[in-house]
């Protein structure tokens, strides 16, 4: 699959890269969409963080293409004062060089919402002739809760009066009436990976596998799956839960799981590879995974991809996802909503299947090569 090659393409994010064995290497879903953009580059340059004394994660990914230039910033927040002064001082010099690689790219990618999509968002002002897309890889909804340089960032690359030849590729259609905005999706598997994967069966004398997927992170509830297997124990059920996923919240819910006495039932995995994943998803029978704000999230379409039904909560376009719960359930960070409704498939097990099936049939139309086709569109435009 080939489309019209764009001969130097940027790509502006604040996801963190390590140098090893002449590779750049990065979190690995990021790194998995990316190397699809650049089968349709001559040439890339990436303005990112770099690390040289650090080994990567077990769930990082290598770029795959033969000419990077890789322009290393340091990396900053806003979050006290001292890294706000910090952050004045390392601004201009990354600004800077943004313009310059602006200037010499063919094509403008930002990765937003991120400190360096904030930066980016801002120096492609200065360029409104030069071909630009920005993937914004979080919740676009105008209503939700976000920080102000999220809406910032917003603000910035879908005004059609300050940014021009843009393409913004946001998950749900938010403003029919802008043309610098894309409704767009993301994809994990390619069509080659369809391997037959039938519902597991639910039964009340066999063990409900749940499963959570993604960083252990408060933002994410991890702790609400623990709550729900937990609960499910309290009430005589056989349950396993498998954690996929490291994070700041991981001692607590060790803590929590030797506190209740959960530890033969509960494991937690780490980041692993993706295939380790996959192999998980396709023994589960429910995802719990009720984030506090997310874009398209991938464990979602993941654990439909494999009929694996997300009870799920209701933001960004997750209830269009979800087919407003025709293919899994939208809930609240309420545990007993959740059990509940585990208990009804218990119920219903035939319920339980046809919903599943529904949701992997919806998912697998969401392929890595449907991905790349639309790519291909978007740069020859």
């Amino acid at each position: 699959m080939a489309g019209k090659q764009v001969s130097n393409f940027l790509i502006v994010t604040h996801v963190p890269h390590v140098l090893r064995n002449g590779q750049y290497w990065a979190y690995g879903p990021y790194v998995k969409e990316m190397n699809i953009w650049l089968k349709q580059v001559e040439r890339v340059t990436i303005v990112a963080p770099l690390s040289n004394d650090e080994e990567p994660d077990p769930i990082d990914l290598s770029y795959q293409h033969a000419q990077i230039n890789f322009e290393s910033v340091k990396s900053f927040d806003l979050i006290g004062v001292q890294s706000i002064l910090k952050a004045l001082l390392n601004v201009p010099f990354i600004m800077v060089k943004l313009c310059y690689q602006m200037n010499s790219a063919d094509h403008i990618h930002l990765r937003c919402p991120g400190n360096m999509g904030l930066l980016g968002a801002i120096a492609q002002l200065f360029f409104p002739k030069k071909s630009k897309t920005v993937k914004y890889a979080a919740n676009w909804d105008p209503k939700s809760r976000q920080p102000f340089t999220y809406k910032l960032q917003q603000k910035l690359v879908s005004n059609t009066v300050l940014s021009k030849n843009i393409s913004v590729l946001t998950y749900g259609d938010w403003e029919p009436g802008n043309p610098n905005l894309i409704p767009f999706f993301t994809a994990s598997y390619s069509e080659k990976e369809m391997e037959a994967c039938k519902p597991r069966i639910l039964q009340k004398n066999l063990p409900i596998r749940l499963i959570f997927v993604g960083g252990l992170q408060k933002a994410k509830n991890p702790m609400l799956s623990l709550r729900t297997c937990k609960v499910l124990v309290e009430k005589g059920y056989s349950v396993l839960l498998d954690f996929y996923g490291q994070g700041s919240e991981l001692d607590r819910l060790n803590r929590y799981t030797l506190e209740n006495e959960l530890v033969d039932v509960v494991s937690f995995h780490g980041n692993v590879p993706a295939r380790e994943v996959k192999n998980g998803f396709q023994n589960a029978h429910f995802l719990i995974f009720v984030s506090e704000s997310e874009g398209w999230p991938k464990v979602v379409a993941e654990s439909m991809f494999w009929a694996c039904l997300p009870l799920t909560s209701p933001v960004s376009c997750v209830p269009y996802m979800l087919g407003n719960d025709l293919r899994g359930d939208l809930v609240g960070d309420d545990v007993e909503e959740i059990v509940s409704k585990i208990e009804n498939y218990l119920e219903s097990p035939k319920t339980y299947t046809l919903k599943a099936l529904d949701a992997m049939k919806w998912s697998r139309k969401f392929t890595l090569e449907k991905f790349e086709s639309e790519i291909i569109n978007i740069l020859s435009n």
